[in-house]
C-alpha cells in the first residue's frame, strides 16, 4: 500500500505552514500568556522570537501524530530537543520543554482534533481523530 496523502507528498516545512495557518480558526488552540517568557527547551539560549512559533509547534506535533501513529510527551520531548553548548566540553543532547508539548496537546483534544488512547492499547499516548484525519488531508 503506497501512502499518497498530501502530507507525505507535500514537503513538511511547506505543509506545516498551512496546518499552522488552518489552526488559527481554532479558538482552543492559542498560545498562553507565558510563550514569550519561556524557552522551548534547556538547551536553548532564548525563548523563541516568531509570533506564530505556537501554531507552528501545534502544526509539526498534529504531523508527528499522522505519520508516526500514536505519540506522547515524552516521545515529543526527544523530537523537539537539541544539542547543548557547553562551552569547552563536549555537546550533549538535552529534551525539549514537556510543558510547551502537553498543553498543545491538551488543547488539540480539546478541539477534537487528538484524542488519548485506551489503557488497554499496546503504546499509550495520543493519536488523531477522524475530525483531526479530515483536516489534514483536505488542505491543499
Amino acid at each position: 500500500m503506497i501512502k499518497t496523502s498530501v502530507v507525505y507528498s507535500t514537503e513538511a516545512n511547506e505543509y506545516n505552514t498551512k496546518l499552522a495557518n488552518a489552526l488559527k480558526e481554532f479558538p482552543e488552540i492559542k498560545a498562553p500568556e507565558w510563550i514569550a517568557f519561556v524557552k522551548t527547551g534547556i538547551a536553548k539560549k532564548r525563548p523563541p522570537v516568531d509570533e506564530d512559533f505556537w501554531h507552528k509547534r501545534a502544526a509539526s506535533i498534529m504531523r508527528q501524530a499522522y505519520v508516526r501513529g500514536i505519540v506522547g510527551v515524552n516521545r515529543l520531548k526527544t523530537r523537539y530537543g537539541s544539542k547543548k553548548n557547553r562551552g569547552m566540553q563536549p555537546e550533549i543532547f538535552r529534551k525539549g520543554s514537556g510543558k510547551i508539548v502537553r498543553v498543545i496537546l491538551q488543547q488539540a483534544e480539546a478541539a477534537g482534533l487528538i484524542e488519548k488512547t485506551g489503557d488497554d492499547a499496546k503504546k499509550a499516548g495520543r493519536k488523531l481523530t477522524d475530525k483531526g484525519k479530515e483536516l489534514m488531508e483536505g488542505l491543499k
